[in-house]
């Protein structure tokens, strides 16, 4: 049997990154700390942590974190489902991963009635689409949006709908930078706007009609939706904006579609734990309900 305070010191220093951050997280000494980590290490006869600037955990230490974060999971999931709200103040929380652009456009406006009747609190935490279940499958978070179509062990997957993303500039960027047409060539020069490092959407766009990789053009990484869609609008590079976010933009004229065939539609879906609480089940069956009839 593991030592409960062990384990508490051990998940504070992974989490935190520091002996002296979880000492102060457990209101005891770093010290105390140290050997808490040093016992449960020698329980197990395996090195946990990596006395490192921060503080890493090892292969084994890994294991042992995704079990005491799935472990602490289940268990605030049960608190709940048992003690329910102690006063009309008080809100329950769930942890949700999701893409930035589900959160910046759809997501919240389909979740508002449940959030509000239920007195539910998310703490979200963002990632690209193709990343989010790996928080899930740590244990970090109770459900998650997600491109991944299988459900991974414990859960259960249910198809959200899909984000259709088109590739547009201002026609003040195209008269600059496509004046002569969209080729390999102008492509080779022109700009171009990428959320991140993760995500390979643009990339792969450009790779499969032009066969191009993103280090042979100039581009930028702006990891907000918002901000993405108004670099677009400011003439600093074309990108693969939501048809969300576009809204009417193309009728009006502010933006231009460069490359129909560059259309993407992104499926999400939507994965939970099997075992879920009354009010993440109510909330799952809301978010199903409402988002398809948002996104399609």
């Amino acid at each position: 049997m593991l030592s409960s305070k062990s384990c508490e010191a051990f998940l504070a220093v992974a989490e935190s990154g520091s002996f002296d951050e979880a000492a102060q997280r457990l209101c005891i000494t770093a010290s105390a700390v140290t050997l808490r980590v040093q016992a449960l290490e020698k329980d197990l006869g395996q090195i946990l942590l990596l006395r490192e600037r921060p503080c890493r955990v090892t292969q084994a230490g890994q294991k042992l974190l995704e079990h005491l974060q799935h472990q602490r999971l289940r268990e605030q999931n049960l608190l709940q489902q048992f003690m329910g709200q102690s006063s009309q103040h008080e809100f329950h929380q769930f942890s949700i991963a999701t893409n930035a652009d589900s959160l910046s456009t759809w997501l919240l406006k389909v979740l508002q009635s449940t959030l509000i009747k239920h007195k539910i609190a998310l703490k979200l935490s963002l990632d690209d689409q193709t990343q989010t279940h790996q928080l899930l499958e740590t244990g970090l978070v109770n459900a998650c949006i997600s491109t991944e179509s299988t459900a991974m062990k414990g859960c259960e997957v249910h198809y959200l709908g899909q984000m259709t993303y088109r590739m547009v500039a201002t026609p003040s960027f195209v008269e600059r930078w496509f004046k002569n047409g969209i080729h390999r060539d102008a492509l080779r020069h022109a700009p171009a706007i990428i959320f991140n490092g993760k995500d390979l959407m643009h990339h792969q766009v450009i790779l499969n009609l032009f066969g191009l990789n993103q280090q042979s053009y100039p581009h930028y990484f702006i990891p907000s939706s918002t901000a993405f869609v108004e670099a677009v609008h400011l003439d600093l590079g074309f990108g693969l904006v939501p048809e969300y976010q576009i809204g009417d933009d193309l009728q009006t004229g502010k933006l231009v579609e460069i490359m129909p065939n560059a259309k993407t539609e992104m499926k999400l879906y939507w994965h939970h734990w099997k075992q879920q609480s009354v009010l993440l089940q109510q909330l799952t069956i809301d978010l199903l309900e409402k988002a398809q009839h948002q996104m399609n």
